[in-house]
């Protein structure tokens, strides 16, 4: 797999990997019942969100398995917005896109618009074939970022994950190189 260059920077946004410097940040939002309602696991305490920055923070993206976790952050104000995540899955050229944002960052385009530079990494840089997002059929916020970056709905599962106390229906939307590189030039 080729090398990861960072910092990624897009037209307002710059996606980087996480430092120690973004722990309270990151803590803020990932603390918050409303972040962790469609995230497996309850919100997190000061100590789960140490160690997902320190793992964040020193990601290796070598193997199936793999993640990459970037922090997203405003090109003209330092600050944590949240995060998007690319997991390298089995199967040739397979990943798995995904975000956060804390709550002040969201509705602003800003996950569409670190979504689709992970897409460009993946797609361009990784040569990846296909990219995935699931997520659970409640999450509307999701299903819409998904459909503006050109990813279609490919299957919905229901009940497929027990979590929180409840069976949740899992929308499995994707897209391929081929199709990601017709949609950006539009």
């Amino acid at each position: 797999m080729p090398e990861i260059h960072l910092p990624i920077r897009t037209g307002r946004l710059v996606l980087r990997r996480f430092d120690g410097g973004d722990l309270d940040a990151f803590h803020a939002y990932h603390s918050l019942p409303e972040t962790a309602r469609f995230l497996p696991g309850p919100a997190k305490t000061y100590t789960q969100s140490m160690e997902r920055v320190g793992r964040y923070a020193n990601f290796v993206f070598e193997k199936e398995g793999d993640w990459v976790a970037l922090a997203i952050e405003a090109a003209d104000q330092p600050g944590l917005l949240g995060e998007v995540v690319l997991k390298w899955l089995p199967g040739r050229g397979q990943a798995e896109v995904g975000w956060t944002l804390a709550p002040a960052a969201r509705g602003r385009g800003y996950g569409t618009e670190a979504a689709n530079a992970v897409l460009r990494l993946g797609f361009e840089e990784l040569g990846l074939h296909r990219i995935e997002a699931r997520l659970d059929e409640l999450n509307g916020v999701s299903a819409s970022l998904c459909d503006r970056l050109g990813m279609r709905l490919e299957a919905r599962h229901i009940d497929k994950w027990h979590y929180k106390g409840q069976w949740a229906t899992e929308l499995v939307y994707a897209i391929l190189a081929d199709e990601w590189r017709i949609g950006s030039r539009s």
